[in-house]
This record gives structure tokens, sequence and C-alpha cells, in this order.
């Protein structure tokens, strides 16, 4: 009986690997800013009968100067958003905007630029998805 007990446990266990692993972005996320703010969206499917999926982005911005230059190494700064999305039909659409906070701030002519993003996507059934 033990046996069997553990047979099944661990069938269901793969079960849940299975089906966690048919999720997949559809495409890639993408990426748009404006000034200090970036916002990823994208599409999450096969995520079977999950009722909602968990977005977190993070992502690294620096001050840059008009010279292309970055002008102090304070000037640089770590971010991160998250939200939770429904999931209809084995399938999500998502959108997380995070914004850049400088002190002091990076205002004209210095710019913005957004490196290293990075896109988690988790799910009650252990769904967990990371692009890139």
């Amino acid at each position: 009986m033990k046996k069997l007990g553990f047979v099944g446990v661990l069938v269901s266990a793969l079960s849940v690997v299975v089906l966690a692993g048919n999720a997949h972005f559809v495409g890639a996320p993408q990426v748009t800013t404006s000034d200090s703010l970036a916002t990823v969206s994208g599409k999450v499917a096969g995520l079977g009968n999950v009722p909602q999926i968990h977005v977190l982005v993070t992502g690294e911005a620096a001050c840059i100067n008009g010279g292309g230059h970055h002008p102090h190494a304070v000037n640089k700064t770590s971010a991160s958003a998250e939200g939770d999305f429904p999931v209809q039909n084995g399938k999500a659409i998502f959108a997380v905007a995070m914004e850049a906070v400088f002190q002091p701030d990076c205002a004209p002519p210095m710019t913005v630029a957004w490196s290293n993003i990075t896109v988690t996507v988790t799910a009650e059934d252990g769904t967990l998805l990371e692009f890139p």
C-alpha cells in the first residue's frame, strides 16, 4: 500500500510539472520607455486552469549625459514592479510599469538608459517562466 501511495504522489507531482512545462511566452515581452518609466508587456500561453499569474519585472537604469557617459556612479539605480493578471482560456496578457528614481533627479539634458530587464512569471501550480 505504501508503495502505491508513493507512486500516486510521484505521478501527481510529475503531472504538475508536465502541466507547468506547457507555459510559454508568446513572442518576446516588449519594453517601451518614456523618461524614467519602463513598461514591459507580453502574453503567456499554455497556462492550463490556473486563475492568475504573478509577474515580476526588474531592471537597471542609468542617468546618461549628452555625451553618452555615466556622469556619477550614484546616477545608477535598480527598479522593480509586479502585478497579478487573470488567466482566460489558458492565456494571460500583462503590462507592468516600473519607474527609476534618481537622487539627484535625472533631468534634461540627461536621459535614462535601461538595461538588464528581466521578467519572471509564477503561478500557483508551480509554473515558473523567466525572460530572458
